[in-house]
């Protein structure tokens, strides 16, 4: 690898979305020399009612293995690409490709193989608009035959393969096997191959571009113009993204945390906005007694057992958890009492064993009383500086209290990162606002 200066940019969808976007994404390239590797998505929708490729490449498959007439999304998955092709008047041979991947899927080819053909031919687009070289994430983003992910064999191998390259566009979401088979990451995974390309270069910063300047202290839907937040640290992101804050992939992190490498969101259609800048070591921040943000998720269950003496029980807890590991579920937190313990679960992986869960636990812990409650959601307000802000906790129940909502649980991290409550689902919007009015001044 060279010795100069590089950045590692990702775009996603909505930044290669259609000929304008990418004539952008060529003036951003162009303004700094550094920027060397640049990791793709699939194209984003041009409107809001139109379906975005990899959904239409999903459908394309599924059609396919359902023996319907698979006409349908190809010609909307070639009408989108053609329209790239014709505005930046590039001669490819789009036929070719979309042949290839129906003869791939006519021979068995895998859901992972045709939904990373989006990736796949944009970055063969914007490589040939850009006369940079393409590198596929076949052969250098690996993958084990079962389809687990193999990060320091893969960034042997990016390194290895980048280091031939002066430029080069690289699709992101998949790799493969030694064998070729391809896997892909879970939706929103080309922001992980992005990490991926910088930590391999030994980028000095990974740009992510999307359609929005920057991390905002709460979500624009529910709050009206909450305010962007210029810098966090990389916990405080991997808090924010996993509680539902979509700009950048939670895994995202974990690439270039390990070499220290700052991240900075920005926007492709607002270059000169400053974005957020994501950085890996927190003093650096020097912010006591503020907050970074506010997010959460809908859709949760709550597991309640309760039973006399409870504490008494040597490895009851450990009991109810190995139940719930049976059954392939994990948790998001485990709030308990002198008598009771509840476990808080995605409800939609619970739904399937539901009932069987609840008999395995009803025959192996006797408990006094057990139920499952609902439509829960969960809220985390988020930040470094929360060891400084004195009586957080209170304030946020009393916010949530003031707008006529009741808490039906509450998490303060040991670790002074979070704290956590869980509401109604039909009540989530109405807490977020009541909890963003009481802190607005801390963010």
């Amino acid at each position: 690898m060279s010795t100069k200066e590089i950045i590692t940019a990702k775009f996603g969808g909505s930044s290669l979305a259609d000929s304008v976007h990418f004539e952008q994404v060529r003036r951003i390239a162009g303004s700094d020399l550094r920027r060397r590797y640049i990791v793709v998505s699939a194209p984003g929708k041009r409107y809001e009612t139109e379906p975005k490729v990899t959904d239409l490449l999903y459908r394309l498959y599924d059609f396919s293995q359902s023996g319907s007439d698979i006409a349908g999304p190809l010609v909307e998955i070639r009408e989108h690409f053609l329209a790239i092709i014709e505005g930046l008047h590039l001669d490819f041979d789009l036929e070719g490709e979309l042949n290839a991947i129906v003869r791939e899927m006519a021979q068995g080819a895998s859901r992972d193989f045709v939904a990373s053909r989006g990736e796949y031919l944009n970055a063969k687009l914007l490589s040939a608009y850009l006369s940079w070289d393409f590198v596929d994430a076949k052969g250098t983003i690996l993958f084990t035959e079962e389809g687990a992910f193999l990060p320091e064999e893969t960034n042997e191998a990016l390194a290895e393969e980048l280091g031939r390259h002066e430029t080069a566009v690289i699709p992101g979401f998949y790799g493969a096997s030694a064998s070729g088979k391809i896997f892909t990451f879970s939706r929103g995974g080309s922001d992980v191959s992005g990490a991926l390309v910088a930590r391999a270069t030994g980028s000095i910063l990974y740009e992510n571009w999307t359609d929005v300047s920057g991390i905002l202290t709460a979500d624009p839907r529910i709050v009206l113009n909450p305010k962007p937040i210029a810098a966090l640290s990389y916990r405080e992101l991997r808090e924010l993204s996993y509680m539902g804050a979509t700009v950048i992939h939670e895994n995202a992190v974990f690439p270039v945390r390990r070499s220290g490498i700052p991240i900075r969101i920005r926007n492709t259609n607002r270059p000169e906005d400053a974005g957020t800048l994501i950085v890996p070591d927190e003093t650096a921040l020097k912010r006591p007694g503020s907050l970074t943000g506010i997010a959460g998720r809908k859709g949760f269950a709550a597991i309640t057992v309760e039973k006399t003496m409870m504490n008494n029980e040597v490895g009851f807890g450990a009991r109810l958890l190995a139940r719930i590991a049976s059954h392939g579920l994990s948790f998001e937190h485990v709030p308990s009492g002198i008598d009771m313990m509840a476990v808080v679960i995605r409800a939609d992986s619970l739904a399937p064993c539901r009932e069987e869960l609840l008999k395995e636990l009803q025959e192996e812990l006797q408990p006094d009383r057990l139920v499952i409650e609902d439509d829960l959601s969960l809220i985390a307000v988020v930040g470094e500086g929360m060891i400084h802000a004195k009586g957080l906790a209170a304030r946020i129940v009393k916010a949530v209290g003031d707008a006529g909502v009741s808490v039906r649980m509450i998490d303060a991290s040991f670790g002074e990162m979070n704290v956590i409550i869980a509401v109604q689902d039909v009540n989530y919007e109405t807490a977020i606002r009541g909890i963003y009015k009481e802190i607005n001044e801390e963010l």
